[in-house]
């Protein structure tokens, strides 16, 4: 029997005779939800995938920490144009038409991306990753939230964000894998065979979109989403060459930095005043939608932050390869997984604001503990740390979604919603970019530090400069030689602790952050009940 014509795909009129036929048995709903799931897991493996082989990809297009930071930030700034667009060009183009358009784009630009000679070419290809993907994760989820009754929307959600929560731990693992043994051009091209899998059964399965009912007179705020743009990326740019370019002394830093304000001043003036904004700031009104807008970011740029320092530091540091430093954030992932499950039982129970403190406390926890890593430093003491975090991030992300939206009128939920995925995109993508420049600023100073103290009236590096002599004496005759490669080594000596201590400087920040970040609890709303389901569900 077929579902009811209200449903996503339950029209005959507009399925192709196999779906037509799928939907007679009651399948159809599943094959949607597995078509739109394959292009959401793509999206979201894709923001983590490229973490654990920036080490490969730095040696292989010569580039620097700061610069490969752009591989990461790039990506998550073109999703982040996009996603005050993706409602708007499915209402002007059609759901299936833009999801479809969205899926080949992200697949072109994936194929675009392994082909990249150098490093200029690999960040516009992740740019145009960036831009087609933007849609994919929002689109997929109303897709499936509609293509199901409501008596079973819930179970339709939680089989989605199972799906979406795998991608976060089998991206690590797989981009390690690949990497590993056969290139990191292979994060990439294995976009395609599934990006293609996802495309047919997007235009087999999904429904053909009802041209009566597009809205060809819909507006959208250009202007906002350029000054945006504009804003944004200056930002980025002084944020990544400001180290390089010796920060103010530099024109290209204070074009840049006049440029962001400039730009993010009439952005916020534009919105304000227009009629139909693409980031309704109005909804700022609501004590919560401050708190839970700031929080967003925070929460963007500590976890996310530490999904990019980990990997970076074993392979530079403890000389992990990517493979192994993708198993280190599997088991994160996994407790992720599991209290996400959990939740749905404590959610309506526990005070969000509760849960939210708890895991800022827990992900602190995980900042103190990666601060201990020194050069022993094995799985058993990085993954202990990783689980916290894991967890943490649980207990901040939904709770802070209902505490957010949850105490917002039915008619700002959309417009809150719309701004607070924003800020939690955008804290993920300057996070990256902070932690890249502050890595380079600790990194100098610490080794600007240490190198005061290696002085040649000093008996200590007298002592170990006169054994490294002797240790390389064995093997060369020549005394100036044998000086000079005991100067190698304990210079190599000194940067290794002064990227050690930089290290160890950013994750100490992360949690400090978010000790400090409590006080915003008392802005955000304290109860969950029937606001949960509501705030939980427009968050996406």
């Amino acid at each position: 029997m077929s579902e009811s014509p209200t449903l996503y795909g339950a029209d005959p009129a507009f399925l192709s005779p196999l779906a037509a036929r799928l939907l007679e048995r009651g399948l159809l709903k599943w094959i949607i939800a597995i078509s739109a799931s394959l292009g959401a897991i793509l999206e979201v493996i894709d923001t983590v995938i490229t973490n654990v082989a920036l080490v490969d990809i730095r040696g292989n297009l010569g580039a620097s920490l700061s610069e490969a930071g752009w591989i990461s930030t790039s990506y998550a700034c073109a999703n982040v144009v996009v996603i005050p667009l993706s409602a708007w060009l499915g209402y002007r183009f059609g759901k299936r038409n833009y999801f479809v358009f969205s899926l080949l784009g992200f697949t072109a630009a994936s194929l675009l991306c392994g082909l990249s000679t150098n490093l200029g070419m690999l960040i516009f290809a992740r740019v145009l990753q960036g831009l087609a993907g933007g849609g994919l994760l929002a689109k997929a989820q109303s897709i499936v939230f509609e293509a199901f009754p409501a008596g079973e929307r819930a179970v339709a959600q939680a089989i989605f964000g199972m799906g979406v929560i795998v991608g976060p731990a089998i991206g690590p693992l797989l981009g390690g894998w690949l990497t590993d043994n056969m290139g990191w051009r292979w994060i990439f091209f294995i976009n395609i065979p599934v990006g293609l899998l996802a495309v047919a059964m997007s235009r087999i399965f999904m429904p053909v979109d009802d041209k009566t009912k597009l809205k060809k007179d819909s507006t959208v705020d250009w202007s906002g989403i350029g000054l945006l743009a504009v804003g944004l990326a200056c930002f980025q740019i002084m944020l990544e060459e400001g180290q390089q370019e010796d920060w103010f002394d530099s024109p290209l830093i204070c074009i840049t930095a006049i440029a962001s304000v400039i730009g993010i001043a009439l952005f916020i003036w534009r919105e304000l005043t227009t009629e139909h904004p693409a980031v309704d700031l109005r909804v700022l009104k609501y004590p919560s939608m401050v708190g839970g807008t700031i929080y967003s970011a925070i929460l963007g740029i500590g976890l996310y932050g530490i999904m990019f320092a980990v990997p970076v530091f074993v392979q530079d540091y403890l000389h992990y390869t990517a493979f192994q430093s993708g198993q280190l954030l599997v088991p994160g992932a996994l407790v992720s997984a599991v209290g996400m499950m959990l939740f749905g039982r404590i959610g309506n129970i526990v005070p969000p604001r509760r849960l939210i403190c708890i895991g800022a406390l827990l992900t602190s926890v995980t900042g103190f503990l990666l601060m201990n890593m020194n050069p022993n430093t094995g799985y058993g003491q990085i993954i202990p740390a990783l689980l916290f975090r894991g967890m943490g991030s649980v207990l901040i992300f939904m709770p802070l979604s209902i505490a957010t939206l949850g105490p917002l009128p039915k008619k700002d939920i959309a417009a809150g919603s719309g701004l607070y995925s924003l800020t939690r995109q955008l804290g993920s993508s300057i996070g990256i970019a902070l932690i890249t420049t502050m890595l380079a600023r600790r990194e100098a100073l610490h080794r600007s530090v240490l190198v005061e103290k290696l002085t040649a009236y000093r008996p200590v590096v007298q002592d170990r400069l006169n054994t490294l002599t002797g240790g390389f004496s064995g093997f060369n005759p020549d005394p100036v030689a044998v000086k000079h490669q005991a100067y190698q080594l304990l210079d190599q000596t000194v940067n290794g602790q002064s990227t050690l201590l930089a290290f160890e400087d950013i994750f100490f920040y992360i949690a400090i952050m978010f000790i400090c970040s409590l006080p915003l609890l008392f802005l955000l709303g304290g109860k969950g009940g029937k606001d949960a389901s509501k705030a939980a569900a427009a968050a996406h």
